[in-house]
């Protein structure tokens, strides 16, 4: 058992990234689990280098002493059924489920364009409350089904998606039952137009995963002004780690802290590893969130004296 509530796990993204594969696709899966396992993570999110065989999978990370944390997974309820969505998840959820994984990530891709070059304002968005009530029902019958697998759906407000501002995330929230899950992106919810703070705060009861990414509010002010894309924002370096950038971690931890979070922080920055070197940006975060960790448990400890 872990005396903290909270564990800290990484994102391979620091060390190659699935949206755009140029960057640190040549590095091997082994450098960023040994590198990761060094500096202290606990465990990893997957990437498209892990195997997907549930027994594979246990075996790689089981070897260097790491816990899974969950999986992105492209789910297409904007435009499908739940059936199909179903059907289509079922990998994924068996892989999750059989290595101990409590959450799954899910990322609407449906009319997405967060791969493309294309500028960010062009992103999909809902016409009606009637097409928010019918997407947020697909929702809740599909996390239903993952709950009942034992796996909670976590929903990543994305840049380039249907939910990406602040008032997508409380629509959601609102249409939405609890079995619905948020994911909370610090660094999204900023360059989608949030203080992330303030939209913490309005939504930790549903909270039941967190990525924090740092940004640099400059390159953000930038990427608005210039209608930069999703790729754009990444190779510029709009987003850091915890500690290298404007956000203020410490009173993000306190709020989930009070609200009783029990799960991951997860390190996700996406840079590029050439301009951001993955070990160095790797523990920078690590290193700032340990300590803020170790002073929140040690006040949490005092409180309950």
């Amino acid at each position: 058992m872990h005396a903290s509530p909270v564990s800290i796990g990484i994102n391979p993204i620091s060390w190659s990234n699935d949206d755009i594969p140029s960057l640190g696709g040549e590095t091997p899966l082994a450098t960023a689990l040994s590198e990761g396992t060094e500096i202290g993570y606990e465990g990893f999110e997957l990437n498209s280098k892990f195997p997907r065989d549930p027994q594979a999978l246990g075996a790689l990370l089981g070897g260097y002493g790491l816990r899974l944390v969950s999986g992105w997974y492209s789910g297409q309820l904007a435009s499908r059924s739940v059936e199909a969505e179903i059907a289509a998840v079922g990998p994924h959820l068996e892989l999750l489920a059989r290595n101990g994984a409590t959450v799954m990530v899910y990322g609407e891709v449906a009319g997405s364009i967060q791969g493309q070059r294309r500028p960010l304002i062009e992103r999909p968005r809902f016409a009606s409350l009637e097409q928010w009530r019918g997407y947020a029902a697909k929702l809740d019958a599909f996390a239903e089904y993952t709950a009942a697998r034992g796996v909670k759906l976590a929903y990543h407000h994305h840049m380039g998606a249907y939910v990406e501002s602040p008032e997508d995330i409380d629509q959601l929230m609102a249409l939405t039952g609890p079995q619905v899950g948020l994911l909370f992106d610090s660094g999204h919810c900023y360059m989608g137009g949030g203080d992330p703070l303030a939209v913490l705060q309005r939504h930790a009861r549903r909270v039941c995963h967190v990525h924090f990414k740092d940004v640099r509010a400059a390159v953000v002010q930038r990427a608005r002004n210039e209608k930069w894309s999703f790729p754009d924002c990444i190779v510029n370096g709009t987003f850091t780690v915890p500690g290298d950038g404007a956000l203020n971690f410490t009173a993000l931890l306190a709020v989930l802290y009070a609200h009783d979070y029990h799960g991951w922080l997860v390190v996700e920055a996406e840079q590029d590893p050439a301009v951001a070197p993955s070990y160095e940006y790797a523990k920078k975060g690590y290193d700032h969130l340990r300590q803020l960790v170790a002073d929140a448990n040690a006040q949490r400890a005092r409180a309950t004296a």
